[in-house]
């Protein structure tokens, strides 16, 4: 919660340990500079036994003040995806592949910005220790920073829409938009057809977890 003070400083997850272990243990992690000027670190949510794992980039405003990952614009958007694709949210683990809120203030509004590399390089440890705890079914990463946290700077996205890919952390691994992109898309037609891709492969996450 925002106010309550950090213990010691850590850089590195716990080994071994389960995921309410490594919530904790992330509220003091000052591995790279971010910590410094978010509220509190947003750490995934969501049940150890979920057989569905979404990542997406970083939290925004809203995570970075209620401390829980996907709550604000993009997260109900994704929600309500997930419901058409008849997806219960309870049984998914939601998390980030970077912990803090990183932004700069435009007058009095903290604007988001994205992680660069050292940043995404230093929670890295974080978000493969989620992945390795959960052992999920299916992982769908949510746009450029979360695919590429896992599957290497020079992942495109774009170029592997539907493709199952195989990862160290689960044999079912998709790579979509994050749903933050559909929302600042220019138009309306652009809209309706990242949003038809994102929907269609959460149903594809659904469907390698049905074979």
């Amino acid at each position: 919660m925002p106010g309550l003070p950090r213990s010691a400083p850590n850089v590195a997850p716990p080994p071994q340990a389960d995921l309410e272990t490594l919530a904790e243990a992330a509220r003091s992690c000052h591995g790279c500079p971010l910590y410094e000027a978010a509220t509190q670190t947003v750490f995934g949510s969501g049940p150890s036994t979920a057989r569905l794992v979404l990542v997406g980039e970083q939290p925004g405003q809203e995570e970075d003040l209620e401390g829980a990952p996907f709550v604000g614009p993009a997260g109900r958007l994704l929600r309500a995806l997930l419901d058409q694709a008849e997806v219960d949210p309870k049984k998914v683990y939601l998390t980030n592949a970077v912990k803090h809120f990183k932004y700069k203030y435009r007058g009095k509004r903290r604007i988001h910005q994205r992680p660069n590399r050292s940043e995404v390089k230093a929670c890295r440890p974080w978000l493969t220790a989620e992945l390795e705890t959960i052992r999920p079914s299916v992982l769908i990463l949510l746009g450029a920073t979360a695919s590429q946290s896992l599957l290497g700077s020079d992942f495109r996205v774009t170029q592997h829409y539907g493709e199952v890919l195989f990862t160290p952390w689960c044999a079912n691994t998709l790579a979509t938009l994050h749903p933050s992109a559909i929302l600042r898309a220019p138009s309306r037609e652009t809209r309706e057809e990242m949003r038809s891709t994102l929907l269609a492969s959460l149903r594809r996450g659904v469907q390698l977890l049905s074979a």
